[in-house]
């Protein structure tokens, strides 16, 4: 996900995104233990996304 398209969402839609991103990540996480994903540079693009979603709530709690 965009830094673009994550300041268009509201914080609500924000938390839902983050704890769905968070559980996509687990999964991915958990698949490329069992056997090695196909393309595991997946779990550095939903990891960064995790980081970007919590980055821009911190900042809404803060202003």
């Amino acid at each position: 996900m965009k830094q673009a398209e994550i300041k268009k969402l509201s914080v609500s839609e924000l938390q839902e995104q983050l704890a769905d991103t968070k559980k996509s990540y687990a999964d991915l996480k958990m698949a490329h233990a069992v056997s090695p994903l196909d393309n595991p540079i997946q779990l550095r693009n939903v990891r960064r996304s995790v980081a970007r979603i919590a980055t821009e709530l911190t900042k809404r709690e803060i202003q």
